[in-house]
């Protein structure tokens, strides 16, 4: 591993030197989440991978940013524990380094939290060849910048990831699945209220079936008599274990047939917010997550997440036209914006890594 590092500092410092940009790459299964990219070259990770460090007992592991997601989630799954925030695959070639990058979770996330709040310490090169550790293997708190919170999210823009150390989780003793018929608006009442109640939810999504029809789908997970009760008091069709899983999974990874659909819009809003009545919607995580899809206006999508107390997402586009003409990400207040011009410069002055990958002018 010291001749790849060795190999990965030369190119960058290659890169710097002769202004060049680089396009960091993993397994390339989030390769199309963000802006395209300009670049002169590719700074493939994928073979920089391996579990450096699993201590069951703690509940930390420590991996290469290049060690492939599936692998990381059977070594957890040996030891009957999981990554909480339960990331999307997109296909088989996920990686470490692109999960805590793109900072994507999955349906778990409503109970569990995101990508940030496990990820304890990161291991990064930054434009300089220098190599930089932050953070560590438990949790405390921290003076100055958060850096791991700074990575985590960063979609490559500030520096090369090159080890993460995470929380991980055991996995619930008990799981069901439960599913109700209803509208969109009552899904999004109904989720609010039991958001409210100690019941042991991991997950909530509202869809349509192949017949148009609403429904809401529950997951309960934890111990034994903690699930039994939520369902006694909850309700609802039990969905057999195997359909459930391969649905959730659906979930995740976007296979649903929903989520296959272009363009695909991610909004994160206040869970309260009612519908916003801008055409087929999938929503999740307790109605904080909504998923438009079809052809709405980029303008008209924004307005509504502003006025729904959040932002919204070209999470997947029709084409690589529509992307440049609307961009991905909300645009930024101009105070936030220059705070990312600020955090831009100071890690990677020369431009080298992903530019232009989040905004065009970072």
């Amino acid at each position: 591993m010291d001749v790849l590092l060795s190999d990965l500092r030369a190119r960058v410092l290659l890169a710097n030197a002769g202004g060049k940009a680089l396009y960091i790459h993993g397994g390339g299964s989030k390769s199309f989440y963000g802006m395209p990219v300009d670049h002169e070259s590719v700074l493939d990770m994928s073979p920089y991978a391996g579990v450096i460090d699993y201590q069951p007992s703690e509940l930390v592991l420590t991996a290469r940013a290049g060690t492939p997601l599936t692998q990381v989630e059977a070594q957890l799954a040996e030891q009957g524990q999981m990554l909480a925030f339960e990331p999307p695959h997109f296909g088989g070639g996920a990686t470490l380094g692109g999960c805590v990058a793109t900072a994507l979770a999955g349906p778990r996330r409503i109970a569990a939290g995101g990508v940030r709040d496990f990820v304890l310490g990161v291991r990064m090169l930054d434009a300089q060849g220098r190599v930089l550790r932050f953070g560590g293997t438990v949790m405390k708190n921290v003076a100055g910048y958060d850096v791991t919170r700074l990575i985590t999210g960063s979609l490559g823009t500030l520096g090369v990831i090159l080890e993460v150390s995470l929380k991980v989780m055991p996995k619930p003793a008990a799981e069901t699945t439960l599913r109700f018929s209803v509208g969109e608006e009552e899904a999004l009442r109904q989720m609010n209220a039991w958001g409210r109640q100690s019941l042991p939810i991991s997950a909530t999504a509202w869809d349509t079936d192949a017949d148009g029809r609403g429904r809401l789908t529950v997951r309960l997970s934890g111990a034994g008599a903690a699930v039994a009760a939520a369902m006694k008091k909850m309700g609802g069709d039990v969905v057999p274990e195997a359909q459930a899983a391969a649905w959730w999974r659906s979930l995740r990874d976007h296979t649903h047939p929903f989520l296959s659909r272009r363009p695909l819009w991610r909004l994160s809003v206040k869970s309260t917010a009612p519908a916003l009545g801008l055409g087929a919607t999938l929503i999740e995580w307790g109605g904080a997550q909504r998923w438009l899809a079809g052809p709405v206006a980029a303008d008209a999508v924004r307005a509504a997440a502003t006025r729904a107390g959040g932002h919204a997402t070209l999470f997947r586009a029709s084409s690589a036209q529509e992307v440049r003409a609307v961009g991905v990400f909300h645009p930024l207040p101009p105070a936030i914006a220059a705070i990312h011009r600020r955090l831009k410069n100071e890690f990677d002055p020369e431009g080298v890594f992903n530019p232009g990958r989040m905004y065009p002018d970072l």
